[in-house]
Order: C-alpha cells, then structure tokens, then sequence
C-alpha cells in the first residue's frame, strides 16, 4: 500500500465491516468481523487490529477513519440511553405523553404508544413565555431553574434537553437556561431544541431534542472509548461519524448531534448505490441492502436520494406512521424492513411460513453458525437450498454448519409435511415477498413507479436475493457493485462532509420578503460551516418546506443553486412548488394560497470524493470459463441443478455468465436463477438481466 489510506467501518446487527482503501491506487481491502452487542467497539477494534496485521503502519498512514454505527437507534429502541430531565415551558411539561391526539388505528380502541424518554416526575416546568414572533412575554426565572437543576442531582440525572415555547423564533431563553445549568452542573449534557430543531411543531421538536439529550451521554461515552483506543494503535487522522443523510461529520459534531446518526450505517450504503450508478450511467435506481438482521431499500432519482424529516423510531405498529417516537432530523428515505439473512422463520396463526421481525443477529446466530442458534433462519435456508457454499463462508474463516441448518428448516416444515429442501423455498419465498410488499408501498408513498429501476443490490445476503427480488418487482435489471458484502463501509470512505440546518419562515408565497429569506439563508450557512471540517471551499443546497395553506404537512422545494435563487420572484417560487407537489401527489390546484413553512440548507464540504480512485479489474479478453472454479448442486424452484460456480475475483470486464450460476466472493454470494444472465463491467460491476421467468 500507498502512503495515504482511509478507512470505514460501518456496525450492523449480525456483521461489523471493514473497508480500507488505498487513496492513491485505489486498491481496497476487505474485513468482516461477527459484531459484539455488549460492546460495538470491540468488534472494530478487532477488526482494524487484524487490518493492522495484515498491513503494518496501516493507522499512522490513515488520513480519514469514517464510522458508521447503529449505537444510537439501539439505545432509543431498547431504552438504554442515559438519565434525562427536560426543562420546557411552565404548562407544557406533557407535550410528550399528549402527542398530537391522532390515532394511527381510528378503530383500535386500546391503542399502544412508546413510553416517554423522560419520566413524568423530570419533566419540569420552567417560568418564562416567547411570542410566536420571538419577542419576550415573561422573562426566565433563574432563581426557580437554579432550584430545579439543584434538585436534579438525587435523581442521578446525566442529561438534559432544555425546549421552550417557541424558542425556534428566538433561542436566547433556551441560552440563559443552558447557561445556569452549566453553572451549577457543568458534567451535565445540555440539548437545546433552537440547535437541534429550531423549527415549528412543539411535540416533534420537544421529542427530537429529548432523544438527542438521552442518546448523547452514551455516544459520547462510546465515540470517546473507540478513538483512545484507535489512538493508541498510532492513529493520527480525521475520525468522521456518518449521518442519516449520507454526509459526514466531524466526531465532536456527532457527540452534540447523536440524532443525527440515528441511521448512521444504512446511508452510507445509499451513497456508494448512488456513486455506482453515476459510474453505470444510471440515474434512476433502487438501493437494496440486505444484510444479517434487517433489509433496506430507498429510491434514488436523477442521482439523488430523497430525504425526509419525519422519521420515527420505536414504533408500537409496524408500518404504521403515528405509533412511534418522532425524530424529525434529516434522515435518507429508506424503508427498513425486518428480513435479514438472520432473520427467524416462523409458522403463523393461518399455518403459514412468515420471517422475521425477530432476528438471530451475531448471539446465537442462524443454527448454520454452531453458536447454540437452533431457530431456523434466511440464511439457513439459503445454505440448505445450495446458494451458500459452507466451506467458503467468509472466505472459509467462518464455516458454517449444513446439518445444523437443515435440523432446523426440516424441524419447522415437518407440521405441514414440508421436507428441509421445501421449507427452505418457502423460507426464501416468504422473505422476498415481505421485502418486496414493503418495496411496493414505500415507492408508491414517493410516487416512483419500482418497474422502471434497476436494483443496485449489496450487504452480505443482498445479491443472494436480488434477482428474486427484482423480477418480483418488475425491474429490468440488477447491478451488484464491487465490495457488495460490505458496500456500506465503503460508503463511508466515499460520502463527502455535509452539515444540514432549518429555520422556520411561516408566510404566504405572496407576501414573499426575498430579502429576508436572503438574510436567514445567509445566518444559516455561517450556522452550518462552523460544524464542518476544514477544507477548501463549502457548497450550499437549499430548499423550502411549502403546502397548502390549511394542509398540516409540507413538500420540500429545491431551490435553483448558487445565487440564482435570488432572480426567483414570489410567483416562480409557487410555480416550483405546484410542480413539486404535481410530481409527487399527481394533481395540484390553483385556488388554494400556497405557505413556505421552513427554510432549509446543506453546506457540503468541497473535496476530492469524486476522485477518488475505486478498483478497475484489467480485461485480458479471457473467457468466463478461466473464473470456474467447480460446481455444486444447487436448488431452484423448478428442480435442483448442477450449478457452475464463478470465482468473482477472476471475473473481468467484458466476460459474460448464463444461468443458473453462483458468481462467489468472499463477503456474499450472486445467484443467477436460469433465466438471468450477467455481463462485467468496466469496474466490475456485475450487471443482471433479469428476463421474465
């Protein structure tokens, strides 16, 4: 290797995986390590330690080290964040627990929410009012805060998220309370909704704030522990945390904004399905992970994912928007569906063969991994069907047991007189429709019609079942990336240095002030720069939150880029929104007023990931046939076949593969079912034509 390196490394449920890339050469090396629930950063640190090995002087050359971590997500689903107080508004301390009174089951008459992150009993009221325009009604009582933070230190409390009334037109109330706090406790971390949400809407914000203040005391605590101990392994660099929106920021950034890493690690693969497609001259695509606990999915068009800003986690319904803990930061538009390779098979009420949510994840495992696991998973399945080669799992470093897994397939097919071989393709069968259902509705939601998208498919079980998946679908084609097994992690190295921020600006469109819209813009990106890296030069994006006026809910505008917004009158900017809306709901209408509800602006930090160098395979003009590398039975639903299996590595571009087929590498595995056929690319990238079965 070169002299300079980057390095990522992206935490799942089942696997931790590991990128290093060679910025020079671009040579990359691949890493996968089972992850350690009782402690994440262990399973990093074995893995880089083994990187190390392999490639002495590795973290003393590494100028970049990008994380991607579901720490945050695990800790508001499992309630394992830190003590937290919430100072709000005198009258407003049960905003979490009133919500906004709608039902997401009309006729559910025992409707279950998510507790509050914050008992009732630290929910405290502070003396003190802001005017809807900011201007000060009742000044903050410091002597009654005083006596609340005071009190605070025999409920062993470690954070506090501080969100007054209307403190997204002014944050100064918010300031003086954070002020007194850390006077009186300055080892308390301190949330302030005006920095992490200063928008309108006071539960979302409220809640928000609150799961930033409860998850920071832990990723604080994990982000510090994990960089000591890269330290101490002579690692110099620039320790980068990725974000939900595929952008990452600085490590100090992230342990004030834990929120905003809440889905750290499936963004980072989004990006890098964007990056290979821009590379493939695809614009238009369907990002399609699946890995060891979960499976995700999220449309790309004209090379952008979209974003959104109404996320929930902790959700009591699955599916069901309203039942879960808002956390309106901005997050990629995927959907999360509980089908990953570790992904438990089941028989339902109706005597039929269903998968996940429940997962095996690393501790047990599938029952194929001989860790005690004796629930029968997608991936056990996928072993007893003959698409995972058991002495090859990992590169042959985790063989995986086959009698084990068809004990337990066979055991959950034997009440509806199924064989192993049978159940398994009820197992894979059930898995693709669940995604695939899930696929359908989510695309539907965007107003993306899913046969037009070929399927850029990546995580350890992804190309295992992309094909499947993508005829399901109706889409033409399938693409699977170099690195597929742990794209993710590679994201990482790839994503550029992004910092996203909102203001609230609630007006007509016809009493439009481009002036001020101008002025706010401008405190905006002077807010956004100081939370990037340094560099050479900052990029802004904007958008403005707009509806209908009396609709509760906005549809994002992009405005035009650089200064060019600025030509925009009053008019054009609700000609831009009603083709938005149109675009998205397929009607608009010209006699309703149109409002901007919030301004919004991405700085994005000017640097070289654009060029840097990813893997070209050399084409020598060879056959396909010189990458055989032996066969094996395997099972499709027409009947088992003797199955040519391709060494991926020796693939180049230019070779072709009919199948049925499995193409091999040491993190995943491709299927070709008998109706597919692939073709290499130039970076070798497998491309898929899936014709109709």
């Amino acid at each position: 290797m070169t002299d300079t390196s980057r390095i990522g490394t992206d935490i799942g449920g089942t696997f931790t995986d590991f990128v290093v890339l060679d910025v020079e050469t671009g040579q990359i090396t691949l890493e996968k390590r089972l992850t350690t629930p009782d402690d994440p950063s262990r399973a990093v640190v074995e893995g880089i330690d083994v990187l190390r090995a392999a490639h002495p002087g590795l973290l003393e050359r590494t100028e970049i080290l990008a994380h991607g971590t579901t720490l945050v997500i695990n800790a508001l689903i499992e309630r394992t964040g830190g003590t937290t107080a919430l100072l709000t508004t005198e009258g407003f301390e049960d905003v979490l627990e009133i919500r906004r009174e709608v039902r997401y089951d009309a006729y559910d008459l025992e409707l279950a929410f998510p507790r509050p992150l914050v008992p009732r009993r630290l929910r405290r009221g502070v003396r003190e009012r802001l005017h809807a325009s900011g201007r000060e009604l009742v000044p903050v009582d410091a002597d009654q805060v005083r006596a609340i933070v005071d009190e605070f230190a025999a409920e062993d409390v470690e954070s506090v998220a501080i969100c007054l009334l209307h403190s997204y037109a002014d944050g100064d109330h918010e300031r003086e309370v954070a002020r007194i706090v850390r006077e009186r406790r300055p080892d308390l971390w301190v949330s302030l909704s005006s920095e992490v949400l200063p928008e309108v809407r006071e539960y979302e914000r409220t809640s928000t704030t609150v799961a930033n203040a409860y998850v920071q005391p832990l990723l604080a605590g994990y982000l510090r522990r994990l960089r000591e101990a890269l330290d101490e392994r002579g690692f110099a660099g620039n320790f980068y945390v990725m974000q939900s929106t595929g952008g990452v920021i600085p490590l100090e950034v992230a342990r004030t904004f834990p929120v905003r890493v809440v889905e750290s690690g499936p963004a980072g693969g989004v990006m890098a399905a964007a990056r290979i497609g821009a590379h493939a001259g695809i614009g238009d695509l369907l990002a399609f992970d699946m890995g060891g606990t979960t499976a995700k999915v999220a449309a790309v068009v004209d090379g952008q994912a979209a974003v959104t800003h109404d996320y929930e986690v902790a959700r009591t319904a699955h599916f069901r928007p309203g039942s879960g803990i808002p956390v309106c930061t901005p997050v990629l538009d995927l959907l999360e569906i509980g089908t990953g390779g570790g992904s438990i098979a089941h028989i339902d009420s109706l005597g039929l063969i269903k998968v996940g949510p429940r997962s095996a994840g690393s501790v047990p495992g599938p029952a194929a991994y001989g860790r005690g696991g004796d629930r029968p998973t997608v991936t056990d399945a996928d072993l007893v069907l003959g698409h995972l080669d058991p002495d090859h799992f990992l590169g042959g470093e985790m063989p995986l047991r086959a009698d084990l897994a068809a004990a337990a397939v066979a055991a959950l097919g034997e009440p509806l007189g199924l064989d192993a071989v049978a159940t398994a393709h009820a197992i894979r069968e059930a898995a693709e429709e669940s995604m695939v259902a899930a696929a359908r509705v989510h695309l539907a939601e965007m107003g993306v019609e899913p046969s037009r998208l070929p399927v850029v498919a990546y995580g350890g079980a992804g190309p295992v079942h992309a094909v499947g998946l993508a005829r399901k679908l109706g889409s033409p084609r399938v693409l699977i990336p170099p690195a597929a097994g742990v794209m993710s992690a590679l994201g990482l190295i790839l994503a550029p240095a992004t910092f996203e921020t909102s203001q609230t600006y609630k007006v007509k469109t016809d009493r439009l002030d481009l002036n001020l819209m101008d002025d706010l813009f401008r405190q905006m990106e002077k807010s956004a720069a100081q939370f990037l890296p340094d560099g050479d030069g900052v990029t802004y994006t904007r958008w403005a939150d707009m509806r209908y006026v009396g609709q509760g809910f906005e549809v994002s505008v992009g405005l035009p880029g650089g200064d060019d917004w600025r030509a925009l009158s009053p008019d054009e900017v609700t000609a831009q929104f009603k083709a938005a809306y149109e675009s998205r709901y397929r009607r608009s209408y010209d006699d309703v007023a149109v409002e901007t509800m919030n301004l919004r602006l991405r700085a994005t930090l000017t640097g070289d990931d654009d060029t840097v160098r990813l893997p070209t395979p050399t084409a020598t003009g060879r056959a396909a046939s010189e990458a055989l590398k032996g066969h094996r039975e395997v099972h499709f639903p027409e009947g088992p076949t003797r199955c040519p299996v391709y060494d991926r590595a020796l693939l180049e571009p230019g070779m072709t593969v009919a199948g049925p087929a499995l193409v091999q590498e040491r993190e995943t595995t491709t299927v070709l079912d008998r109706a597919a056929t692939a073709a290499i690319g130039d970076l070798g990238i497998i491309s898929i034509d899936v014709k109709g079965a």
